[in-house]
């Protein structure tokens, strides 16, 4: 059942046939006061005529972008069924505007307060400069999205401070523990052992070094080039007491030369180097990497039905959340890793439990809104919001993915460790995230039997 009254929502709805061809399937309410209400769905609030006038100059999703971060927009109900509602539609369309259909509306649109000088983009919006992918604009790129304040993502993530893919050994995992089994995940793929050398690859906050270092005895160097992440992480490696086992760098992955490296965990962190670069990339971490040693690549990838990446300049997730950043399908880095000289041993796919891990947050987003919006600003609150609901449906809807590649340096003749059979990663990964002890002096120092033994016995 579908009520109006006129008015502003009435120009709401009109707009929205233009744009996608069909109804919009939601409620609207003005700031005129005048609504349009759909039974049982979420509310799209339109504060200001300037939202409109956002779609206007930019009609798509950078105009809806750039309407909801400002504020000139909101959503009252559930945020997942307010952005799945293009699901709902007969097709999918690109959003668009009929100039001259436009032009019917333009008494409407002026009598409204609509018509006007495009407004000034939201502060949050990224405009990078240089280079694509020079170290300069990468920093710049990496700076936008991570240097907004340790605290901030300190009350998104949860004390894990783990900001990519949690691995949940049942959903009803807490997202701590599920962060602490994707850690132990990652190590025993990389088949740590006490004395090695780790080399970190956006290690971010330094959560997986801080967990190789207290529970596999390892010695860890984690590169980062977000000034607020090296800062933190530093400071919880001292305060670990690690500060022997670890070191966190402000340093580009290229600029790294202190190899050979018994084993290399990138973790999130291929999404930022971009297509062109894949090749240097996975040539870079073959030479950091001893022969025989091992290498986790932990990416996002392009679902099978997307087509080919090109950086769309006027996307949301370029302007307002990964500047520069480029999604790659499963192959490509297969590929990119092969030709490299790498062996892919192993590859699994996780992306159910990053749908899980969006909605945690996205969960913890909300329940600390308040705190959120003075730890960052009312528009960045807003991107995340947007950004880890969104990520949400498209994992679950099968449009991205994530991946975990683990590939192989080959070594000297006799010398293969490649397992015959699968490992049962899973199950042990379980239990080493929750065996007693792993906090003592012990499992710091990698002394416990399951920190010690072979990953590839069951």
């Amino acid at each position: 059942m579908v009520s109006s009254s006129r008015g502003a929502a009435e120009l709401v709805d009109e707009l929205g046939r233009l744009l996608l061809g069909a109804p919009i399937p939601l409620s609207v309410r003005c700031w005129d006061g005048s609504e349009s209400v759909v039974q049982g769905a979420p509310t799209l609030v339109v504060r200001h005529p300037r939202a409109l006038r956002r779609l206007v100059y930019a009609p798509g999703e950078l105009g809806l972008a750039r309407a909801y971060v400002s504020g000139d927009l909101d959503i009252e109900g559930d945020v997942y069924a307010a952005l799945s509602f293009p699901d709902r539609l007969p097709a999918r369309p690109e959003l668009r505007l009929d100039r001259a259909a436009l032009a019917r509306l333009a008494g409407p649109l002026l009598r409204l307060g609509v018509l006007g000088p495009p407004p000034a983009p939201p502060p949050e919006e990224a405009r990078l400069r240089g280079i694509r992918h020079s170290l300069g604009r990468d920093r710049s790129a990496i700076s936008h999205h991570y240097d907004i304040g340790n605290d901030f993502y300190r009350l998104l993530l949860g004390p894990s401070l783990v900001y990519s893919c949690a691995y949940f050994p049942e959903p009803t995992a807490t997202l701590e523990q599920a962060q602490e089994a994707k850690l132990d995940l990652v190590c025993r793929k990389l088949d740590l052992q006490p004395g090695m050398r780790l080399l970190d690859v956006g290690c971010g906050w330094g959560s997986l070094a801080l967990h190789a270092a207290a529970r596999y005895g390892v010695s860890v160097t984690g590169v980062t080039i977000s000034a607020a992440q090296a800062e933190l992480a530093t400071r919880r490696v001292a305060e670990a007491g690690l500060s022997e086992s670890v070191e966190v760098r402000q340093q580009d992955y290229r600029e790294v030369v202190d190899g050979p490296f018994d084993a290399i965990a990138s973790i999130g962190m291929a999404e930022h180097v971009g297509l062109a670069q894949l090749p240097a990339y996975a040539a870079q971490l073959h030479a950091l990497l001893r022969p025989g040693g091992r290498l986790l690549n932990h990416a996002i990838a392009r679902g099978p039905a997307a087509g080919p990446d090109r950086p769309d300049p006027g996307s949301f997730l370029t302007r307002y959340v990964f500047p520069d950043g480029e999604l790659q399908p499963l192959a490509t880095h297969v590929r990119v890793l092969e030709e490299a000289g790498l062996e892919v041993c192993d590859v699994e796919a996780l992306r159910r439990h990053y749908a899980l891990t969006c909605r945690a947050w996205v969960n913890n987003l909300e329940r600390g809104w308040d705190d959120a919006v003075r730890l960052s600003s009312p528009g960045r609150a807003r991107v995340w919001r947007l950004y880890l609901a969104g990520s949400a449906l498209a994992f679950e809807g099968r449009r991205v993915g994530v991946n975990q590649v683990l590939a192989i340096k080959p070594g000297l003749p006799g010398d293969d460790r490649v397992p015959l059979t699968r490992p049962d990663w899973s199950a042990r990964a379980v239990r080493g995230a929750h065996q007693p002890g792993n906090g003592s002096a012990a499992g710091r120092r990698g002394g416990s039997a399951a920190a010690a033994g072979d990953p590839f016995v069951p």
